[in-house]
């Protein structure tokens, strides 16, 4: 509603829009457009809400033609004077960057979705030491961690040296 709704110049409503920009990759070819502002942001419950976004995604399966149209919507603290809209698809694009490239891994390479250690700090243990396996991989040259634990888990020596021990049997 906040996007319909006619601006009023009295408001002082500021708005901003990055896109659209297209991008092609892993098969497809993604367009996104962010639309960013104050506009009636008094009429938004929600503390220290300063801007409201509204982001169309529409992809393209290149080999299928397959298309697929998403509108995510979203709030930030930060002022429109500070960040515009560019800015803040990049941080909405950066968060995506960290949940494929951890969170994904983590439950897709590693199985933890599949793992039943839910009681006490079991899982954030767990979880802690998942994320310093994939650090230690990636620090190491991988990128696909598969290979990377068909490698180390293949010698009880690569997998010492991984994590700086040097055994000499």
């Amino acid at each position: 509603m906040l996007f319909r709704l006619p601006a009023h110049p009295c408001d002082h409503e500021v708005w901003d829009q990055a896109g659209p920009t297209s991008e092609k990759g892993h098969g497809r070819l993604e367009t996104r457009t962010l639309i960013s502002g104050n506009a009636h942001i008094e009429d938004v419950d929600w503390p220290g809400v300063a801007q409201v976004m509204r982001r169309e995604c529409e992809r393209i399966e290149l080999k299928s033609g397959k298309l697929t149209r998403e509108v995510s919507y979203g709030l930030t603290s930060l002022t429109p004077q500070r960040p515009g809209a560019a800015a803040l698809e990049a941080l909405w694009r950066g968060h995506w960057t960290i949940e494929n490239r951890v969170h994904y891994v983590r439950d897709v390479s590693l199985g933890e979705d599949d793992g039943h250690a839910a009681a006490g700090d079991t899982a954030r243990a767990l979880a802690s030491v998942r994320n310093a396996l994939l650090y230690l991989f990636r620090r190491a040259g991988w990128d696909l961690v598969p290979s990377a634990l068909a490698h180390y888990g293949a010698s009880v020596r690569r997998a010492f040296s991984l994590v700086g021990l040097n055994v000499n049997t």
